[in-house]
């Protein structure tokens, strides 16, 4: 599956669970995940969409890892079934 469609899924998931989905770009920083997702009781939640089978490059691991310090949850997702597992609370963060 390639990384637009998880994305899509994705953005209609978190918002049927009542949350909002953003595209993330942070201007003057590279290698930041593509989304942010939104939920009630100010959460965030940073999230890293892939083509299926593929991982992080070597510049987003250190901003994932960057974030996590900051105290903020990172999410790599790469198929369908882990959006749903997200959208369920089961998906380990990074």
């Amino acid at each position: 599956m390639s990384e637009s469609r998880v994305e899509s899924y994705l953005r209609k998931e978190v918002k049927k669970a009542g949350g909002a989905c953003r595209k993330f770009v942070s201007p003057g920083r590279r290698h930041v995940p593509d989304n942010i997702a939104l939920w009630s009781v100010a959460i965030a939640e940073f999230v890293e969409c892939k083509d299926k089978g593929r991982g992080a490059r070597a510049g987003q691991k250190r901003e994932h890892a960057r974030l996590k310090k900051l105290g903020f949850r990172v999410f790599l997702i790469d198929t369908k079934e882990k959006v749903d597992q997200y959208i369920r609370g089961e998906l380990p963060c990074l």
